[in-house]
């Protein structure tokens, strides 16, 4: 039977969506919080699926190095190259920065990389964009 631990990490970050019809094509910004869940088949000798803390220096190191204090544009976002002119620490993504598919990033690009030789799994990330609204995606 999978036993599953989860571990939550805040980040501040900057996107823009583009083709969005609303407020949410501006430059702008969220103060995130995202919910990493591991899991494993089996306890190991201490009786912990995983220690917290490889969590936090593989999972939310990344997010820290890689998006905290960052703005994400889509690489076919017209808007990236005169930004990024500006400001050469715009990360840019191969996908429009939506809080959905920054969590399907995570799940499925970052997770099994930073994981890997661990024994366990990340089957599921939340990433919360405001108090109010959230993306939740996990492994089928």
């Amino acid at each position: 039977m999978p036993i599953r631990v989860s571990r939550r990490h805040d980040f501040c970050c900057g996107h823009r969506i583009y083709g969005h019809q609303g407020g949410c094509a501006n430059l702008h910004g969220h103060n995130y919080r995202v919910h990493f869940t591991c899991e494993e088949d089996h306890l190991d000798a201490l009786g912990m699926v995983v220690d917290f803390a490889v969590i936090k220096s593989r999972l939310c190191a990344w997010v820290d190095e890689t998006w905290d204090h960052r703005f994400l544009l889509w690489t076919d976002d017209p808007a990236a190259p005169a930004l990024q002119a500006v400001d050469p620490t715009i990360v840019l993504t191969p996908f429009n920065p939506t809080a959905e598919n920054m969590a399907l990033h995570l799940l499925k690009t970052v997770g099994p990389k930073a994981m890997e030789g661990t024994g366990v799994r990340l089957v599921r990330v939340v990433l919360e964009e405001t108090r109010k609204c959230l993306a939740d995606c996990s492994v089928e």
